[in-house]
């Protein structure tokens, strides 16, 4: 009996133990700093000696759900000292608040399960509120900008470094003591420059202006005056991690706070610390998959105003890019003096180019200090009209200036590499270098005043003129910076005539950049390229449209006089005035009415017009540089539409003209940035000529019987297969970088990339200019060659392929979509292209 007496009380025990076992006890409270009563987010609460545990909010709010005995809980977060509180052991769910004072804290193993990455909820807080730490969120700053730039090779072969004027180089680099590579192999500065300059910036509307004031190159420098020159270290450059796409290398690189954050990035919550006098979160930030265009490396966040304090990013090495060993960003922002956004006090940038693996590379370093900043103190709008201004003094460096005006000190190697760049440039070797490297660039050969060229214009042959030789000259800056002379001689063998080109520009005001142009020539053109110089975009092939037998294209006699007049009305808006005579002398049968349209009727085989074109461009926001030919490049890709309209007014009975007539066209075109779909350039053009003309002054459009692909060209239609007197024409090209191809994994490690592309065109001819071309040869009685134009359906094409096949080559594939019953009408084709694209 009293075995099963007690054998019944164990069972009871055993039975109502796992009911006080699982007695469960929720603890949730904040928390705080005890100095200023800030709560302290993601800090750790937990039992000691166990796993369990809970992390804060960012808020500082915890909760922690218990199921054994406990009667302390702590709570600790790095940078402050841990806290114990003691806890009651009956109640079922207890508040218990922490307030951590200042300290340092070394924690033994600690599992914490949180219900999301800690990192998520910073980066949603950075995101609420980027409207207070943006800086395009400030009316307007302004402040003095010091950039200094280094390009140097590396990796240099035994071979190559023996070379006379590598050695000669390597020589003076040791003697000065610039330090090797981690191979031992030399390292060779060849260029660096340093800037001084004042940038500003309005937001409201966006404007930009820099002033470069004094700019110091040394080594293998770019010529003075030139784009390169005037951009290198320029504020332009503008590193802003808070746009959601930083523009590197030509590429759209997704930064780490950007909107769509999560999509493309893995983040990890590192550490707590104290940047400066604010205490920030150290948070790894990696891309989810290594080819993507994003960064890997550390952001530090401000824990009070979740603003980007400091950056140490790198592009990965697996990144679809072409020759670029690698590309590091360093950042420290500051706040402004009038608080709130806070804006770039240093930057330090190194890109590494390496043309293939184990090939000699070039690493460039870029230092930017910011300084004197003054922020909500607008300028007018007109003083932003000229977005980069290089002072024409900037040039001429006091001895030392730089030693005395820089705002940072040079490193005892960065000291010796502008010491080695002042002393290689004497080197005899290395002055052809650049004399040789002058003329690959530029394509003109500097004598004195003027450059020789256009090298590659001195010899051509095509099926009139047989071997052509031409030779030409230009003037430089040196001889007049307002003026600008060019002027060519050809002659062919095969016709027997010489030809020529004289052009003159006068620049009579920079600031609104007004310039005068007048220009003459006599020369062989192209009825099917006519007006068409825009779209020539391929020099392949308009080398090969040039080049061989061009019969096909229908080959004239031009002789062309302008004067041309344009000014910017205001900033980005420029009106052009343009009078013109041309007279064409075809080459080839051609005839046209110079009365009513029948058979006997009046005929020529020539004519003259003379024009007056007006032409306004509008680009939003477009920042324009000048060069030293008085020609301006603009910088920076098409974020805005750009409009062009152009009107042209025949005159009759002026300088011999044989007709009057009308013409209207407008262009747009425009970069759109599509995220992780890449980036869609497109271009619509349309044009009305109302009045009856032949078919050379109307519009021909561009085919492409070459086998090189030309984005300005409808590559499946015949060389002046169709001709319209009004007409749409809609281009668009999708580069997707590297979507999808860089998640198969065979193909990913190719590199290749994904383009799209498609082109419409509407058009018609009214029947009074189809009658006024003849039928028949009104000399022999032949059949003429005429022209066609579009009928009810529009012309398209549709083509798909890939680019960055062994990173130059491009394979598009095509269809014809409309007219593939045309007589000679090619439906299917694929053209190749090369391209040198990172």
């Amino acid at each position: 009996m009293k075995v099963v007496s007690s054998l019944l009380c164990l069972l009871l025990l055993l039975a109502g133990a796992p009911v006080a076992w699982a007695q469960r006890v929720v603890f949730s409270g904040r928390v705080t700093e005890a100095a200023t009563g800030q709560p302290v987010p993601f800090a750790s609460v937990f039992v000691r000696g166990t796993s369990q545990g809970a992390t804060a909010d960012d808020n500082g709010r915890y909760q922690l759900t218990l199921t054994g005995p406990v009667d302390t809980l702590i709570a600790s977060a790095i940078g402050f000292a841990p806290q114990k509180k003691k806890v009651a052991a009956s109640p079922d769910h207890q508040t218990i608040n922490f307030s951590l004072g200042n300290g340092s804290v070394s924690l033994g193993e600690v599992v914490v399960r949180p219900r999301e990455n800690p990192a998520y909820a910073i980066l949603r807080r950075v995101q609420q509120h980027k409207p207070q730490n943006d800086k395009r969120f400030l009316r307007s700053f302004e402040f003095e900008s010091y950039n200094r730039t280094e390009v140097a090779l590396n990796n240099l072969p035994s071979q190559l470094s023996r070379r006379k004027l590598l050695r000669q180089m390597t020589q003076v680099a040791d003697s000065l003591g610039v330090a090797r590579d981690a191979n031992g192999k030399p390292v060779v500065p060849i260029f660096a420059s340093e800037v001084l300059s004042r940038f500003y910036q309005n937001n409201e509307p966006l404007r930009r202006r820099e002033e470069i004031r004094q700019t110091q190159m040394r080594g293998a420098a770019p010529r003075e005056g030139s784009v390169v020159s005037q951009i290198m270290g320029s504020s332009f450059q503008d590193w802003d991690f808070y746009r959601n796409w930083q523009q590197l290398l030509g590429k759209d690189f997704i930064s780490p706070i950007a909107d769509g954050w999560k999509f493309t990035y893995e983040y990890e919550l590192q550490d707590s610390v104290m940047v400066g006098q604010d205490f920030c979160y150290k948070i790894g930030v990696v891309p989810r998959r290594p080819q993507d265009l994003a960064f890997t490396g550390t952001i530090w966040i401000s824990s009070s105003t979740y603003a980007l304090r400091q950056l140490d990013l790198a592009v990965s090495p697996e990144a679809n890019l072409n020759f670029v060993e690698q590309v590091r960003v360093y950042q420290e922002m500051t706040p402004t003096p009038a608080g709130g956004p806070e804006l770039p006090r240093r930057t330090r940038v190194v890109i590494g180019i390496k043309p293939t693996k184990g090939s000699t590379g070039v690493v460039a370093r870029f230092v930017t200090v910011n300084s004197g900043f003054v922020v909500n103190q607008p300028k007018p709008l007109p003083f932003y009209d000229r977005p980069l201004e290089t002072l024409a003094s900037a040039f001429d460096v006091p001895k030392n200036f730089f030693e005395q005006n820089r705002p940072d000190s040079l490193s005892r190697e960065e000291a010796a590499t502008l010491q080695v760049l002042d002393s290689v440039r004497q080197l005899p070797a290395v002055r052809s270098l650049l004399e040789v490297a002058d003329v690959a660039v530029n394509g003109y050969y500097r004598a004195g005043k003027v450059d020789l060229g256009p090298i590659l214009t001195a010899y051509s042959f095509n099926s009139i003129e047989g071997h052509r030789f031409r030779v030409g000259f230009r003037t430089t800056p040196e001889l007049s910076r307002d003026w600008l002379l060019r002027t060519y001689l050809a002659y062919g063998t095969r016709d027997g005539r010489f030809k020529y080109g004289l052009r003159v520009q006068r620049v009579l005001d920079r600031r609104h950049w007004t310039v005068a142009n007048f220009e003459h020539r006599q020369d062989l053109d192209q009825v099917a390229l006519l007006d068409n110089d825009y779209a020539l975009e391929n020099p392949l092939f308009e080398a090969s449209a040039r080049l061989g037998d061009i019969s096909s294209s229908r080959p004239l006699r031009r002789d062309l006089t302008t004067v041309a007049l344009q000014s910017d009305l205001f900033r980005g808006f420029t009106q052009r005035v343009l009078l013109r005579h041309q007279q064409f002398r075809p080459l080839y049968p051609f005839a046209y009415y110079t009365q009513e349209p029948r058979p006997g009727a009046p005929t020529n085989d020539h004519f003259d017009l003379s024009e007056i074109v007006l032409e306004s461009r509008y680009a939003r926001d477009e920042v324009l540089v000048e060069n030293n030919q008085n020609r301006r490049t603009a910088i920076g890709l098409k974020r805005w539409p750009v409009f062009t309209v152009r009107y042209t007014l025949g005159v009759d009975k002026v300088l011999g003209s044989d007709f009057r007539y009308h013409k209207l066209n407008l262009l747009v075109d425009q970069s759109i940035r599509l995220g992780q779909l890449g980036r869609t350039d497109y271009r619509l053009d349309a044009g009305y000529i109302p009045s009856t003309v032949p078919y050379p002054v109307l519009k021909t459009h561009l085919g492409n019987q070459s086998p090189f692909y030309n984005a300005g060209a409808f590559n499946l239609m015949r060389y002046f297969e169709f001709v319209s007197d009004q007409y749409v024409s809609f281009r668009a090209e999708n580069h997707f970088e590297g979507f999808l191809l860089n998640s198969i994994p065979a193909v990913k490690q190719l590199n290749w990339r994904l383009v799209a592309t498609g082109n419409v065109l509407w058009g018609s001819v009214r029947e009074a200019n189809r009658r006024i071309i003849p039928q028949e040869d009104p000399v022999n009685g032949g059949p003429l060659p005429s022209f066609r134009p579009l009928g009810r359906l529009p012309y398209a094409e549709v083509g798909y392929g890939v680019e960055n096949i062994f990173k130059v080559a491009r394979v598009d594939f095509l269809h014809r979509l409309t007219y593939r019953n045309s007589p000679g009408a090619r439906t299917f084709g694929v053209k190749v292209s090369f391209q040198f694209k990172l």
